[in-house]
């Protein structure tokens, strides 16, 4: 079969190309903006790339075209598949009909940490041998790869027995179900696409499914939290009796979503020793940390990762490896070797002693954690932070209150306001007490920070998207003074 993917270039949707790929399909996409890393991946996977939304970019022998959920009605490409007849489907439901059956699937949800948990998730699943297929955001650096179908059902005999998903204490009889292969999915409450209005993860039937924040975002789509909470509570529904739902202990809103109605066991994971899943920090920076599962000490985790966000996206990953029967204690070890995924708070590089990070924290508590995790690490030294406003939710102004507030950490902030920014960066700027300035373009910022910084900086760019290609762009402008 021959597919066409619209918004290719997309984290979500290059993953789903990757998976077609696999599968043995013939694939081509299009996309108004192509960058890395996905880009690179899929350009690595051989597949035609073409640039902008026109008909004519979609093969005439294409037997399906999978649609991204950044495309509307009026978009050109839309409109030809809609006229010409075309058989059409979302990736969310592409991926459910052809690469989940046969699969028990793991689901990472929340407003932050999707993509670091699931990546987690798949690297520990991996490292107790059971070969897991996965559908991550980004590009884990382990992998090489956002999504892979992992093992597939007929390498699994089929006489095999898997331990009944109950919490102990509540169960411990065992299921004639045969151990089925995993598959580890990031589980995004955006909508699907044009043509359904769903949340993507309400399509993925979790056996497991972490929900790991709820906080509001997508201004876009949602009107208020408790339309997202509306949605996290038809995940919930989707998740059968003898699964589990890993629950964030801390987050009030999570507990509301539960509220309105829960049949599947729940585990809570947190920093309270009272809960199911803790953890104990033994590092200041999160670099190490005490994991405890109901009273009893499992093992200490050290690995490069840092902050108190990041040991609860590590602790959800355990948690779901012991759900699906993996021995916790025995894979901790191999977290010392992780490396996270490409854009969270990746260092690109080192020149005259200043450190070049590319982030994708796109959100008030995502940049507020970030930095908080990086400057116990650096102590006194200077962090500065050139902030993207991309995400809708950003440039919509719905965060525009709470930015000024999660920077504080850093010591100076260079945010690029371009001219169709349709709020005042001028307040946030104004809120930072004279360590922050705003410019028009990138190239203005560049030269900015090039006559700013000095050795022993640390220089964060903050963007989910391109941004230009600045973080590249300014370690090569460094080098070359």
């Amino acid at each position: 079969m021959k597919v066409h993917i619209l918004g290719i270039a997309g984290t979500f949707m290059g993953g789903v190309a990757a998976l077609a790929r696999e599968l043995g399909h013939v694939v081509e996409g299009s996309d108004q903006n192509i960058y890395p890393p996905m880009s690179t991946q899929l350009e690595t996977l051989g597949i035609a790339l073409r640039q902008g939304y026109l008909p004519d970019n979609i093969s005439p022998d294409c037997d399906d075209v999978i649609i991204g959920n950044a495309l509307s009605r009026g978009n050109p490409a839309v409109e030809a598949v809609l006229d010409t007849g075309r058989h059409y489907t979302s990736g969310a439901q592409w991926l459910a009909e052809n690469v989940l059956p046969g699969r028990d699937v793991l689901a990472v949800a929340g407003t932050h940490g999707k993509t670091t948990t699931t990546t987690i998730l798949a690297y520990l699943l991996e490292a107790a041998g059971r070969a897991p297929g996965f559908l991550i955001g980004g590009v884990p650096e382990d992998f090489g790869v956002s999504a892979r179908l992992g093992g597939s059902p007929v390498d699994v005999p089929s006489s095999g027995a898997t331990r009944h998903l109950l919490p102990e204490g509540e169960g411990s009889k065992v299921s004639a179900l045969p151990r089925r292969p995993l598959f580890v999915v990031e589980a995004d409450e955006y909508d699907t696409a044009f043509f359904d209005k769903r949340s993507k993860f309400v399509h993925y039937r979790p056996l497991v499914a972490i929900l790991n924040n709820l906080e509001y975002d997508h201004a876009d789509i949602f009107p208020d939290v408790a339309a997202i909470q509306r949605q996290f509570h038809h995940l919930v529904r989707t998740v059968p009796g003898r699964g589990r739902l890993l629950v964030n202990g801390h987050d009030v809103r999570l507990a509301e979503v539960l509220a309105m109605g829960c049949w599947t066991p729940v585990e809570r994971f947190g920093f309270d020793p009272g809960f199911e899943w803790s953890a104990r920090k033994l590092a200041e920076d999160g670099s190490a940390f005490a994991v405890t599962h109901r009273g009893v000490d499992i093992g200490v985790v050290r690995w490069p990762l840092l902050g108190d966000h990041n040991v609860l996206n590590g602790l959800a990953a355990l948690a779901a490896c012991a759900a699906v029967g993996v021995d916790v204690a025995a894979v901790l070890p191999a977290l010392e070797d992780f490396h996270s995924v490409k854009r969270r708070l990746e260092v690109i590089g080192e020149c005259g002693g200043v450190t070049v990070y590319d982030d994708f924290a796109h959100h008030p508590t995502a940049i507020h954690t970030t930095l908080a995790g990086l400057r116990a690490k650096v102590g006194a030294a200077r962090i500065v932070v050139a902030m993207e406003p991309r995400s809708n939710s950003m440039r919509l102004g719905a965060h525009a209150a709470a930015l000024a507030p999660s920077l504080e950490l850093a010591d100076e902030v260079v945010f690029l306001a371009r001219p169709e920014l349709p709020w005042d960066a001028g307040k946030v700027i104004a809120a930072l007490r004279g360590r922050g300035d705003a410019v028009a373009d990138t190239d203005t910022l560049i030269a900015h920070l090039r006559a700013f910084v000095r050795a022993g900086d640390h220089v964060i760019f903050m963007s989910n998207g391109g941004f230009d290609g600045a973080p590249r762009r300014f370690l090569a402008a460094l080098a070359s003074a």
